[in-house]
């Protein structure tokens, strides 16, 4: 590897080939793998291109970690239990990864402060590293740098990468489309019983947990649990061989999530034997890639002079109702020789 600066030195910041980042990343060096995940983070056409070298070196490097998803409703617990679920897996000699994805953060763009505060625990540990993805005002941008930061540290050798939700509405349905195991967090007689749960959340689910089953809330836990499990019945699963389990947990009391990690086992144990697991990556894999064709699309699209100098009168007549969008849309991709 080349000689280079300390990256904890002062003055001004040194420059790191992608080879560099890459020989560092994978000997462990966590703040050479904050920076390459800022790399990958900036908007910036330079910065573009070395991410995307620096992340096709690293590619022999990633897919082997278990990568789950976790999300819930605002109050479920999630951080708490996240965090425990986090240290049990590092006490048992795993390495953890947590990204959280909040598509709806404009104003702060994510917190590195406030994921490490929400994980008390986690945050201390040698073995674990939280990395809050930016926000680029789109669902789209922020998942597109979430699989990059997913693989980057995949390479650093985390074999467990928890991708948590902290927005609403389609950051499920998108980290879901990322990770191998999706898990849905819920509570009993917080508001969110079965009316009231969005049936497509429950179709994306690999295992719900209904958590807070502590104190006085152990019997309406396993009663709604009850109920979810009947529903979950009525479902075509998304896989035959596997149709979604429902447990009751406590994240604060550490109950439960020992049974929890042992069906996430269970299922990729299945789907890797079945060949699933592999097909769903593969899909995965395509999916990014049409992810960034559209985007690149889209940016190609905003930067020529002659859609700009069109684009807003389109949209006015599209908003006034004085223009069928798909006649809009045809004059659009005219303005682009399509």
């Amino acid at each position: 590897m080349p000689h280079r600066a300390s990256p904890h030195a002062k003055g001004p910041r040194p420059r790191f080939s992608p080879a560099d980042y890459a020989a560092a990343i994978r000997a462990g060096d966590r703040t050479m793998l904050a920076r390459a995940i800022t790399l990958v983070e900036s908007t910036k056409a330079e910065h573009n291109a070395e991410a995307q070298a620096l992340l096709q070196i690293l590619l022999p490097d990633t897919g082997r970690a278990i990568r789950l998803g976790i999300t819930g409703v605002p109050g479920v617990g999630k951080s708490t239990t996240i965090d425990q679920i986090g240290i049990n897996l590092v006490e048992a000699g795993h390495k953890v990864a947590v990204l959280a994805v909040d598509p709806t953060s404009k104003r702060t763009g994510g917190s590195i402060l406030g994921d490490k505060t929400r994980m008390s625990q986690l945050s201390q540990a040698k073995n674990a590293f939280i990395r809050p993805s930016p926000t680029s005002g789109t669902l789209g941008g922020v998942t597109r740098k979430t699989r990059e930061t997913m693989a980057l540290v995949e390479a650093a050798g985390f074999d467990v990468v928890i991708v948590e939700t902290v927005g609403v509405g389609q950051s499920e349905v998108a980290v879901a489309d990322m990770v191998d195991f999706f898990l849905v967090l819920l509570l009993a007689g917080g508001g969110d019983d079965l009316q009231g749960i969005k049936k497509g959340i429950i179709e994306l689910a690999d295992m719900i947990a209904i958590n807070k089953a502590d104190g006085d809330n152990v019997t309406r836990a396993q009663r709604a649990a009850n109920e979810y499990q009947n529903a979950i019945a009525i479902f075509t699963p998304k896989e035959a061989a596997w149709l979604p389990p429902v447990l009751t947990i406590s994240g604060r009391e550490n109950k439960g999530l020992d049974q929890l990690w042992a069906k996430i086992a269970e299922h990729r144990a299945l789907m890797t034997a079945n060949g699933e697991l592999a097909t769903r990556r593969q899909r995965q894999a395509v999916e990014w890639m049409r992810d960034m064709l559209a985007d690149r699309l889209m940016a190609a699209l905003k930067s020529n002079p002659k859609v700009a100098a069109r684009l807003p009168a389109i949209e006015a007549g599209v908003r006034n109702g004085e223009l069928l969008p798909t006649l809009a849309v045809d004059e659009v991709l005219g303005l682009m020789g399509l």
